[in-house]
């Protein structure tokens, strides 16, 4: 199979020159009208990778985006985030009768520089690689995405002064803010499609602990888990905080501990081998959780059942 080509765009001047729009009225920052977009004659064969960030909502188009390993529709009221230097791909559906429309913010990280919003938009959750939701919009959400983007376009009309870059960073964060509010809703909403990801865990987890070479292997971490699940780590212990209140490491702890009282109970290996068992380099760290977690030490647990 052929590999694809990634292309880069590395101004949103040049991004506007791709898609047959006007120069940016600010090289750093823009808002495009999706209608106006001019799709170019390979966009469904090539990956694309972007130095900037964009932030879109695109409506009545036939077709998928491919970002993070993961494939998603654009349905109507879906907003998709991309940050710099991450690879995606748009398959789209030739369909002459479709009428595209929505919006798409693009942001030079040098558009931020010096602001607050320099380092705290690397920690919103969903500009992250590895996230594997788009957010889906209720209509009441949507215009209230809307009027910040509306905001933003008329700064961005206005005649740029002193207050222009304050007053969009402003509305940016704002966006991003109330973006955060509706992925938490998402979390709580979309909870059936989410308990299926606590089963998933609980069946990695058990997988795990099932195989034989712990010694090797050591303990099971956040990273493990998120990467058999595709998801990032900070992305996924923000979920189960909101379905089970537990973060991803108290789920890997608990099964821990689990595990050591199914041996401590049932079986005469010593303190030592269990601890080895489970993936434990010392056998006083795995002391220490036990007792830090049942108020008893492995051995006092075990006579307990004697």
């Amino acid at each position: 199979m052929e590999q694809r080509i990634t292309k880069s765009i590395k101004t949103i001047t040049e991004f506007h020159r791709s898609r047959g729009l006007p120069p940016p009225e600010h090289p750093m920052i823009s808002v495009v009208d999706y209608s106006t977009v001019k799709r170019p004659e390979d966009i469904g064969e090539v990956n694309w990778m972007l130095n900037f960030y964009q932030i879109s909502l695109k409506i009545g188009i036939s077709g998928k985006l491919k970002y993070g390993q993961q494939e998603y529709d654009f349905d109507e009221g879906t907003m998709f985030f991309i940050a710099p230097n991450q690879v995606f791909r748009i398959e789209t559906t030739p369909n002459p009768t479709e009428e595209q429309s929505g919006w798409m913010l693009l942001i030079h990280p040098d558009f931020l520089w010096n602001t607050s919003l320099a380092q705290k938009i690397k920690k919103y959750d969903f500009f992250d690689y590895a996230v594997n939701e788009a957010l889906f919009l209720s209509q009441k959400e949507e215009k209230t995405i809307h009027a910040i983007i509306e905001n933003i376009e008329q700064e961005y009309h206005s005649d740029i002064d002193q207050f222009s870059q304050n007053i969009i960073i402003s509305h940016i964060e704002t966006l991003l803010n109330y973006s955060e509010r509706f992925y938490e809703r998402q979390f709580i909403t979309r909870k059936i499609s989410h308990h299926a990801v606590l089963t998933r865990i609980e069946d990695i987890l058990n997988r795990y602990f099932n195989d034989q070479d712990l010694i090797s292997k050591g303990l099971p971490n956040v990273q493990m888990i998120a990467e058999a699940l595709n998801l990032s780590p900070n992305y996924l212990s923000r979920l189960l905080k909101t379905l089970v209140g537990q973060s991803t490491q108290q789920l890997i702890h608990d099964k821990l501990i689990e595990k050591a009282k199914e041996k401590l109970s049932t079986t005469d290996l010593s303190i030592s081998e269990i601890a080895y068992e489970l993936g434990f380099e010392h056998p006083q760290s795995f002391t220490k959780l036990f007792k830090n977690k049942t108020n008893l030490s492995p051995l006092e647990f075990r006579t307990s059942f004697q």
